[in-house]
């Protein structure tokens, strides 16, 4: 499947990050460093210029209320909140219409690519360098436990423009679905809804998504992706970059 997103990366972008990407032997970051760099921006206006005055028109005694450290702790919930529904959407999304990615065969799962796996890729990239950024401008706030996170984070979705694994990147991704409702309960504790029913009524979906998205299809699709590399290491003849890309 093609890349969805309305343009492609600029000439003089591509040519700028391709040093960077032939050092590290991230081959098709060239093709999506436009859409990095617009998805941590488009992360930053909702941090820095949605989140407050929405926060003040929909919670104005709660929002008001909080100090400096806390108001920055929740205009990062609001981008961690919105950012995990639209990920695991369009990774939702590329796992069931991208019928390229779905002929894919082990090689393909180890070294194929497609446009729209790419695309996912940019957007989980583009929040974690946002992320790396915050943690780095807000270090006080978030710790050294955090910003290593960022680091990390923002190193493993990368790995997938060399191309590597990009077939299971919706599926790491979808991981993510306890999320949502884990910035749910941090709000609903700030909104002073502390062991409220609505609290309740969301711990099980919290309960209930981390169980099985995390633990149970987490453990699954890790097996899967071990026993891909594994087959990859064994099988006499395969060399990093020259499997195929789709089923052949």
């Amino acid at each position: 499947m093609l890349d969805p997103f309305p343009f492609p990366a600029p000439l003089v972008l591509q040519q700028a990050i391709r040093p960077f990407a032939d050092y590290f032997c991230l081959t098709t970051l060239p093709l999506h460093i436009h859409e990095v760099f617009f998805f941590a921006f488009f992360y930053q206006v909702i941090n820095a210029y949605l989140s407050p005055p929405l926060s003040r028109a929909l919670f104005p005694r709660a929002y008001a209320a909080l100090n400096r450290r806390s108001r920055i702790n929740w205009d990062v919930h609001v981008v961690s909140l919105l950012q995990s529904l639209l990920v695991c959407g369009t990774a939702l999304w590329v796992i069931w219409c991208d019928e390229e990615r779905g002929e894919m065969n082990w090689r393909g799962r180890i070294w194929g690519y497609t446009g729209a796996g790419g695309f996912l890729q940019a957007m989980a990239a583009g929040y974690f360098l946002w992320d790396l950024v915050v943690s780095t401008v807000h270090f006080g706030v978030f710790g050294a436990g955090l910003w290593a996170h960022a680091v990390a984070a923002l190193t493993v979705f990368s790995l997938g423009f060399r191309p590597f694994v990009n077939f299971y990147g919706p599926i790491f991704i979808l991981y993510e679905l306890s999320s949502p409702f884990l910035n749910i309960h941090w709000f609903l504790d700030k909104l002073s809804l502390t062991g409220s029913n609505l609290q309740l009524i969301n711990g099980i979906f919290l309960t209930t998504t981390f169980f099985f998205c995390r633990l149970f299809w987490g453990a699954y699709s890790s097996w899967r992706v071990f026993g891909d590399i594994y087959r990859a290491m064994v099988v006499q003849g395969v060399l990093y970059g020259t499997a195929a890309p789709g089923g052949a």
